[in-house]
């Protein structure tokens, strides 16, 4: 009788749930807001998933860049706004943990300030320079940047940024970072020989497949599925590494059922097949689909992580 019981209030539960995804739908125009410029990574991730959620629930979401500060700009303003439903924003974690972590007395929200929709997808950060580059590894240009009296390298985000003086404090390499809105900007400053060397997270994987660029490095903890013979910064000699997931939060307070309908649009959206293909394409990874709760876990784990990683 009790699991009778039980299987009766989970099928309430459930039968609850759904009515409540139902009923809600935003009053107009759901604005999601993407924490970098446009091009990027995360740019194309955002405006895939905006647009299969409006075809697929007839709901209308209109894109808006707000880059700076890898995200923080946009996080900031969306920690501002009313919690309906009717703003949500998308960005990556590793720039919103570690800001966190180094400088939480300078940003103005915590993890608690938003509420947590969906995890998108990890990204596969690489480090990668024109194919002619006299180079072929991470160890190869810090010793041409030596020798050049500091190579150029560009990034977009927070993370990159202090991963690369942590290996200029221990090669002595003197890599000299150039600041871009998005990797995409990055990318066009490697192949204009602008720069020497960028971070980039998809965006770069057609030029490798044509040979305008190679990939030197993985940023992340582990190969990069498209290339799994280039080694890992860690692998090459340097204890640090970066795993940026793409996420979608709203600002904290949203009403369950707003929540509940938000999330089941966006995890629909991921296991269309037109995101999966995309995400494939652009990023050799799949979907994550992770819930709220999951991409809360998530960021709550990563945030330790980080300060782990900083000695905090």
């Amino acid at each position: 009788m009790k699991f009778r019981n039980l299987l009766a209030a989970v099928a309430a539960m459930t039968i609850s749930a759904g009515a409540a995804v139902a009923d809600w739908a935003p009053s107009g125009p759901v604005k999601m807001w993407i924490g970098f410029g446009a091009g990027g990574e995360t740019d194309t991730l955002g405006r895939l998933i905006a647009k299969e959620v409006s075809e697929a629930t007839g709901w209308t979401l209109v894109v808006e860049n707000k880059p700076g500060g890898g995200g923080i700009a946009m996080f900031t303003q969306l920690a501002t706004v009313p919690a309906d439903g009717q703003t949500i924003g998308m960005g990556v974690t590793m720039p919103v943990l570690v800001n966190l972590t180094i400088r939480p007395d300078e940003i103005p929200f915590d993890l608690d300030s938003f509420d947590y929709l969906n995890t998108v997808a990890l990204a596969q950060l690489a480090i990668v320079a024109k194919a002619d580059a006299p180079f072929d590894d991470l160890e190869g240009f810090l010793a041409y940047s030596r020798e050049q009296g500091g190579s150029l390298m560009a990034f977009d985000a927070k993370p990159q940024e202090l991963l690369m003086n942590f290996v200029n404090d221990r090669s002595d390499a003197g890599v000299k970072l150039v600041s871009t809105k998005s990797s995409a900007e990055g990318l066009q400053q490697v192949l204009g020989g602008h720069v020497a060397a960028a971070f980039n997270a998809g965006v770069h994987i057609p030029y490798l497949e044509s040979g305008e660029l190679k990939m030197i490095a993985s940023a992340n903890a582990s190969r990069h599925s498209y290339a799994p013979d280039v080694a890992t910064v860690q692998e090459q000699g340097y204890d640090i590494y970066v795993d940026p997931w793409f996420y979608i939060a709203a600002p904290a307070g949203l009403p369950a059922e707003a929540k509940m309908a938000l999330s089941k649009a966006i995890s629909d959206a991921l296991a269309s097949e037109a995101a999966k293909e995309a995400i494939l394409n652009a990023m050799h990874t799949e979907p994550s689909m992770a819930g709220p709760d999951e991409t809360k876990a998530m960021l709550e784990a990563g945030l330790v992580n980080v300060g782990t990683l900083f000695g905090k």
